[in-house]
Parts: structure tokens; sequence; C-alpha cells
């Protein structure tokens, strides 16, 4: 075979027409052999000839997509040093554009016997590795482009490859569970009567199914164990027989999705690997160049420090670690036209030596970097480590997940006394958290469930978690529900019971969708989907967390596409800036925004420092405010009132005086879903709830 030097970059292996590049970087090794697979699973072993910069590498010419590939990298194995270099251990290029196959646990995967952490183990693991593959990068795009919707108009969908699609019957069955059956026009329709404009995919990057699980009988379902950062699991292709085939599939959906003007937003894992600690497997990075890839104790190297609960984190401080995950982002915008990340345990990536920094280098190479900067950027602004709690703390280019409003919104809707402040922050974009760095109350994505967690269902009807499918005695996942599970525990034939619950169903979902700030639904909330009380789903790859198409709750998914139809229509809803108490323009005297007692006097400083109650009105100027109608048609927007109410029995609010406004329709009452419109009289007195939220809209 023909060897030729080649080129340190780009790393990974690289396809040009006439062969392949291969490159891989480690500044430990003294020797780097290119392993080649033919279809039958033998082996063939290239030396890589040339180095510079600590990047091994080789050209093959007539090596084309499809060839199967991995690493052996000769070096010093010395854990009490951290070095694990092994030979006899095929690694996997963190590179890989696809990869074929799926690890089969076994003793040869690890770097010492069974029994025995101290000792070093030999035998070769390549039997029960995935390989490598080189890919073809040519795809016809056609006249692709990006939606680019502005974060205020967004709405997220939190969706599983799998868990969405698997159990749909319109679906044909080999596109069921597949990037294809996500590209249907079955679930785009979905989506878009839904209103949504981003598909926020739970982890799609090639992960780990931990031994552990395995062991048990059970799987990893969300794939929070990335093993590749560049390749699309083929776990979730209907072509995963096909070398290679499951990227051409991935870039399909993008491409189906951008036509249906919905982005694709990657839920990305980019904090720590599959490897898992000092007992772990040897399965890629470790063997490559452990210290430069992983933040080690620093006196004691044999281990690993751990920020994220899973073992290990990557080492962000390392040059080559960063270029990892920037090349990872600009490949997945560039070359797999995905328009935005979701960075899970995001803290950690601002870590490089002990505190959490939000100037750490990380942020400055997003920041100043052409395309990363421009897609949407998503944190999840924790971690598990010391001070890792950041929400707020992230750059201005950024936007968080809002545990805060997840918790406030949840105490308020079951009645926790003194919530009315902070839930009056939460529902107008989180000022007191993002103000004072410059951001917009798009920096809040508002949540009340996502998938680690309760469903929504199961948020009013469970007080404890029911996680004994998960085979761990109950003790895993959280163990306190932040919400009211509106009666008896678990599923309830009691018609008042049944009532109450979907009425706090839709209590969330109209506070998620009329807040200031990015609203993200969490895939069959919608449609009433149940985990039957598990609260912890990542090992339950079954029908316990698919998605039940056969049992939708029509009457839920219809006041869903309601209230996001009512978010689409009027900007009122959809600020672009913090609320300030002033009029909203020249010449006006009524405030962009104003709270109300239930008896109709406006709310004072007083009564904020009290707790005040359980009720409160909100009235929202939309006067000055322009959107469009349902033909695109430019439209000055409307004003809103909107009462909530979490007591147990019905409240009376009296409407303003008419200067706010004559009269007020009824638009929304999640107590009566089905009621029909009225017009009421300004200073008119209307019922809310008991537990319920009441819209009108000033005629």
């Amino acid at each position: 075979m023909q060897v030729w030097p080649g080129t340190a970059y780009p790393l990974g292996a690289t396809y040009d027409g006439t062969g392949t590049n291969f490159a891989v970087f480690s500044e430990v090794a003294e020797r780097v052999e290119l392993c080649l697979f033919d279809p039958r699973g033998d082996e063939q072993r290239v030396r890589l000839p040339e180095q510079d910069g600590f990047v091994w590498h080789a050209f093959l010419p007539g090596v084309e997509p499809g060839q199967r590939y991995g690493y052996r990298v000769h070096g010093p194995y010395e854990p009490a040093a951290g070095l694990r270099c092994n030979p006899a251990k095929l690694l996997i290029d963190p590179y890989a554009k696809a990869i074929d196959g799926r690890i089969e646990w076994h003793e040869s995967l690890f770097g010492y016997r069974f029994g025995d952490p101290d000792s070093r183990n030999d035998d070769d693991s390549a039997a029960h590795m995935p390989k490598c593959v080189v890919t073809n990068p040519f795809f016809d795009w056609g006249t692709d482009r990006p939606p680019r919707h502005a974060y205020a108009d967004s709405v997220i969908y939190e969706a599983h490859v799998k868990g969405l699609t698997q159990r749909h019957p319109d679906l044909p069955p080999d596109l069921r569970g597949t990037y294809a059956g996500i590209a249907h026009p079955v679930i785009v329709e979905h989506l878009q009567l839904l209103g949504v404009t981003a598909v926020e995919l739970m982890p799609v990057h090639h992960f780990v199914n931990d031994a552990f699980l395995v062991d048990k009988g059970l799987a990893n379902y969300w794939g929070y164990n990335t093993l590749a950062f560049f390749a699309p699991d083929p776990k979730y292709s209907g072509r995963a027989g096909r070398a290679g085939a499951m990227v051409q599939e991935f870039k399909a959906m993008v491409r189906a999705l951008h036509q249906a003007d919905i982005e694709v937003i990657l839920d990305v894992v980019y904090n720590h690997t599959g490897e898992g600690n000092h007992l772990g497997p040897t399965l890629s990075l470790r063997g490559i160049d452990n210290a430069a890839y992983y933040r080690l104790v620093q006196d004691s190297p044999a281990h690993y420090t751990d920020y994220t609960g899973t073992g290990n984190s990557l080492n962000v401080r390392h040059p080559h670690t960063l270029q990892l995950i920037m090349d990872s982002l600009r490949y997945w915008v560039t070359e797999m036209h995905v328009d935005g990340f979701r960075f899970d345990l995001a803290a950690t990536l601002a870590r490089e030596f002990y505190d959490v920094d939000r100037l750490a280098s990380f942020f400055e190479l997003v920041q100043q970097d052409p395309i990363v900067s421009q897609v949407k950027l998503i944190a999840e602004p924790w971690d598990v480590g010391p001070g890792g709690y950041q929400v707020g703390n992230f750059p201005p280019q950024w936007t968080e997940w809002n545990g805060k409003y997840r918790d406030t919104v949840r105490d308020f809707w079951r009645g926790e006394p003194a919530t009315i402040g902070e839930f009056a922050a939460r529902i107008t974009g989180s000022a007191d958290l993002y103000e004072s760095s410059g951001r917009r109350p798009v920096a809040s994505v508002n949540f009340v469930t996502a998938h680690d967690g309760f469903t929504l269902r199961d948020l009013v009807s469970y007080n404890e978690k029911h996680n004994e499918a998960n085979l761990d005695g109950n003790a895993d996942g959280e163990s306190h529900n932040r919400s009211w599970n509106c009666g008896a525990e678990g599923p309830s034939d009691d018609p008042a019971i049944c009532a109450l619950r979907s009425r706090q169903r839709r209590n969330f979902l109209a506070t998620l969708f009329l807040s200031q700030g990015v609203p993200m639904l969490c895939h069959g909330d919608e449609t009433g989907r149940t985990q039957q009380g598990n609260n912890n789903g990542y090992c339950q790859d079954n029908e316990l967390t698919w998605v039940d198409w056969d049992r939708v709750d029509a009457d839920l998914l219809a006041f869903t596409r309601r209230v996001s139809g009512l978010r689409r229509a009027h900007p009122v809803f959809r600020r672009k800036r913090f609320f300030d108490g002033r009029p909203v323009r020249r010449g006006a005297s009524l405030p962009d925004i104003q709270w109300f007692r239930p008896d109709g006097s406006e709310m004072t400083e007083e009564d904020w420092d009290s707790g005040f109650g359980r009720s409160i009105g909100m009235y929202l100027n939309g006067h000055g405010l322009r959107g469009t109608d349902e033909r695109g048609e430019p439209v000055v927007d409307d004003s809103f009132l909107l009462f909530f109410s979490a007591h147990d029995e019905p409240i009376g609010f009296t409407l303003p005086p008419a200067e706010y406004a004559s009269g007020w329709e009824l638009v929304l009452d999640t107590l009566r879903p089905d009621g029909d419109a009225a017009v009421v009289a300004a200073g008119a007195e209307v019922q809310v709830g008991p537990r319920a939220l009441v819209v009108l809209r000033a005629v």
C-alpha cells in the first residue's frame, strides 16, 4: 500500500476524491499506527510516517469512503503519572465523522485485569470495538438556508429522535426511531401546528452504552455519554448497516426541517466522555493522550477530576482539547448545517483551574469565532462541582436554561406562599438575572419540564418518584417534586381530580407560552405523555419513555396549539426588551406594564414586600408594538390583561378603569378552555379559578 506524508490538518480522515488524509494529535505518543479493516474484519496496520506539532499524519491514495479504521498508539503506560498508552487497545479517532458498530463489553477494553486495578491488560480489544468510517463529504444541499429565527420569535421543542418517532402509527416502520422519521411530513406537520421554530435534539453524537446498564438489561437512552464529537449515532439511522450512510441521512433531516422553516439545535456533551473514571475502558482519548484531554487530579494523576458526576471532565485548559471542541462545533454548523447548540453542564467548560470563570478560554474562543458565534448558543448553566450553579452569569451572546423560572412557576401554581414577587420577575424575562449584563429577556430559555425529571402529566399526578424500573432501588433521580399532585398519587378515575390535573397542565403551558423569554416545550407534554412517575428515564429505551401516539390527549394538544398561536400572533408576549414601567410612547399615559391586586388597585411596594397572596393581575401594553397577522400583513398589537390565581377557591378580579380600555374580550381561560368569547366592560368583575389563568384582550 502506498503511504504518502500527507498533511497535519485537517485532523481526522479527509477524503479528497483521490484518497484519504489521516491525522491525529498525540503529544505523548512515540509511534502511531493506522489500522484499516476490510469487510471480513481483517486488520492491516500502517505506521503514520510524519509528525508535525504533535500531529501524526499520512495520505493513503485510493482509500475511499466506507473504509473502516482505528488507531493504535505506542507510548508510555504509567497510570500513576497519568499516562495510559497501550497499543493493544484499538482507539476511536476523536475526529471520526462516522462510526460503524457498537461496543461489545469485554475485559480487553480495559487497561487492567478485572479484580486487579493495578495490573496491566495487554489483550487486543479490536474485536469488541466499533470502527471509524471514512465519509464522503459531498451532499446535495440544494437551496438549503438556515431559517435564522430571532430568539424573541422562537419556540424550542426538546425532543429525542427515537422517543418522538418510535411509536408513531403513521410513520413507515423502517423510519421509526430515525433521523428520517424526524424529517417525515407527519412529524414536521405536528411541529408546525405547535408553532415550533426549533427542534432541540437530545444527544446524537455517537455515545457509549454503559456497561453497568447493559449488565442490568437496560440501555443508555438519553445519550449523555459521548464517544465521538463529530459522528452522528448510527442507532438513529435507518441506514446504519451502510457504513457512513447515517451522515447523509442526518443531512437530509436537517434539509427537510429547514424547508419547513424549523431550525435544528443539538444538545451537546463536551464536558466529559464515555470513558469514565480511572476504572473505565480505554476507547479513544484515554489511550491517545490521557493527560492532554482529561482533567487529572493534581496530586494524584491516576485519578480524574469529576465536575460532571460521570467520572471525568475534559481538560479545556489544553489547546488541543479546546481545538477539538471548536472544530466539532464548526463542523456541525458548516458541514451538517445545524443552527445552534445546547451545552450540557456548560459550567464545566468554564473551569480553567478551580472556580467557574465566565471569561474562560472556551468562551473567548466562541466569542471571536466567525462561525460558532453566529448560531444559537444555549447553556445548561450548572454542573455538580463547587460553585457550579451559574444561572445568569454566562456571556452576553449566550442564552440559558432558566432553572429559577422552572422552580418559581412550579412553586406558584402549587400555591407556595410569598412567591408573587419572584413569579412576576420570572414571567417578565428575569431582568434581575440578565439586565445588568446588557442581556435581554431572550437570554432566558423558559421551561417547566425537560427530559430530566417528571413529564408535565406526571408533575401534577405524583408526589413521589417511581423509578423502580431503573433497578437502583428507587434511589436515583430527584426525590422532591416541586409541584402539587392534585389529589391521589398516580392515575385516578375521580372526575374532580382529573379535571384539576388537566387544568394545572393548562396553567403551566399557558404560563410558559405567555412569559417573556424563549419557551421550551418538552416533547410529548402537549399530548399528555406519562412515564408512570419515573423522573429519571435515562436508561429506559422502551415504551415507558417513548411518546404514545395512540393515546394523545386531543384537548390538551388543541389547547397547546391555541396558546402557542396566541404568542405567535402578538409581539407583546415576545418583547425584545425588558419592561421599564414607563409609557410606551411620547404623549401616552399608560406604562408598558402594570400590576393589579384582585380588587383592581395597583400593586404597591408594600404589597410586593409582603409577598401578597396567591393571585395577581398583569396588564401588558401592546400599543407601539408592531407584528404581523396570519397573512403576514403588518398590524399594531393589542393590549392584554392576564389574571393568575393559585387559590383553591374562585377569586373575583376587578377590571381596571376605562383609561386602560373600554372593554375586554375573554380570549383564554384555563378553567373553561372551550368557553365562548365574551366582552366585559371596564370596571366589571371577572371570576378566576380556582387555580386558573385568564387572558383578556382590550377592545
